[in-house]
């Protein structure tokens, strides 16, 4: 398996990716080790980060040979290519941008585009994004996830936005490999306080969701 594809098996065998949006970069790194230290090892900073770059290299140089570390809310090529060139392993957008996934392949890199339509979701996937993020899943919900994969069981989705631990079983059940998981997990009053060990406790629980979740 190549590097590529071992990135891809480690995202679908971690099965969440924690999505971090803080409005100052100095809580990045306890945001990261709490976040690892409740067995979540799949990070996604992102680039409304103030400093994403810069801060990103700091967390890679800490934390990356602990963690997969990506780039999010990438929104065109020279962004992706900025994330890619500081270490990402991972792009994920929230919009279907086929020059980010053409970008991100020519780098071996792994790609998400965003998706929200079935024809946005086909036409990430024919650009080459490996999975798609299907994004804000708050709206559409488990049953429109079935609904799509129904006749496109090509597509490996990725309900972003609105996934929590009250749902996020239904969401393996419809057939997802995994999750991105944003505020319900990183939330702000989390942030506010700097109260990382309930952070710490709270992505335990997602992560004995998710082996709940499978386990069935």
């Amino acid at each position: 398996m190549n590097e590529k594809g071992q990135i891809i098996k480690a995202i679908e065998d971690c099965g969440i990716i924690a999505i971090i949006r803080t409005k100052t970069p100095e809580q990045v790194t306890d945001v990261c080790r709490s976040l690892l230290d409740g067995g979540i090892n799949v990070l996604e900073l992102t680039m409304t980060i103030p400093g994403a770059i810069e801060k990103f290299n700091q967390v890679n140089a800490e934390f990356g040979n602990e963690a997969l570390l990506g780039m999010g809310s990438v929104l065109d090529a020279k962004m992706a290519n900025s994330a890619i060139n500081a270490g990402a392993k991972f792009i994920v957008s929230p919009v279907t941008r086929p020059e980010i996934a053409e970008t991100a392949n020519a780098a071996g890199c792994v790609c998400m585009l965003g998706a929200y339509t079935p024809t946005e979701a086909e036409t990430a996937y024919r650009a080459g994004s490996d999975f798609i993020k299907i994004f804000p899943a708050d709206n559409l919900g488990v049953q429109y996830i079935k609904a799509l994969l129904a006749p496109m069981p090509h597509l490996k989705l990725v309900p972003t936005g609105g996934v929590n631990l009250q749902n996020i079983k239904e969401f393996f059940a419809a057939g997802v490999p995994a999750v991105g998981v944003g505020s319900s997990l990183v939330n702000k009053n989390i942030i506010a306080a700097s109260d990382w060990n309930s952070l710490k406790k709270l992505a335990s629980e997602f992560v004995n969701a998710i082996k709940q979740a499978r386990s069935k």
